[in-house]
């Protein structure tokens, strides 16, 4: 099992980011590699009574502990708020983070992984059969890539994993929730690391805008 990756400072939210809740509130659990998208979302359609709070996003290296994560979570803050919203796709859950919302009475964001809603659940499904050998990084995994990827794999210690793990992929897509050339930059790098061809593809922040938008209605 790998060593946990050190939590980004922008990647988890505490309870001391909560603003004082009351009637009408709405609280976000989410991942927090989602952190800073759903803050700039908020920011940006004025959401001021929706408060955030994070789950750890290194526990993408665990799925099956999502669940009982959320878990924990709903009922440490449900007396606290009018309702809930999972800021979480399946991720690799295999359906079982969504029974477990469904158990919970709280929704949750609908698709199967970050990547699908970022481009959009249709888009995505669209190409999904003809990009079976694309490795996706998004805004959040290109300024982790060392923490979430190149660490946790062990290609720091034996990078002769590389075309091991590697092999059967052929190009890395860059999912760009927005325009800065020095994230273009760093993925493009890290496409090279990894021995793949390069794509940026600029998706914004695609079905997650929809979903947040019925949260906070």
């Amino acid at each position: 099992m790998p060593d946990l990756p050190t939590l980004p400072d922008d990647a988890t939210l505490t309870e001391k980011g909560l603003t004082e809740t009351g009637a009408g509130r709405i609280l976000l659990l989410a991942c927090g590699a989602l952190a800073r998208e759903i803050l700039a979302l908020r920011a940006a359609n004025g959401w001021t009574h929706l408060d955030l709070h994070c789950l750890p996003a290194n526990l993408h290296l665990w799925p099956d502990r999502i669940p009982d994560a959320v878990e924990q979570a709903v009922a440490r803050f449900r007396p606290r708020y009018a309702s809930i919203f999972v800021v979480y796709a399946d991720c690799g859950t295999g359906g079982l983070l969504q029974a477990r919302c469904e158990k919970l009475g709280v929704e949750m964001v609908e698709g199967p992984h970050c990547y699908s809603f970022f481009e959009g659940n249709a888009a995505f499904a669209a190409h999904s059969e003809s990009e079976i050998t694309a490795f996706y990084l998004t805004d959040f995994l290109v300024r982790q890539f060392d923490a979430f990827v190149w660490k946790p794999m062990g290609f720091d210690r034996h990078p002769e994993l590389i075309p091991m793990m590697f092999g059967n992929y052929e190009k890395l897509v860059y999912q760009a929730q927005t325009n800065d050339p020095a994230l273009d930059a760093r993925a493009r790098l890290a496409a090279e690391r990894l021995g793949l061809a390069y794509e940026r593809r600029f998706t914004g922040y695609g079905d997650l805008v929809p979903a947040l938008r019925r949260a906070a209605q």
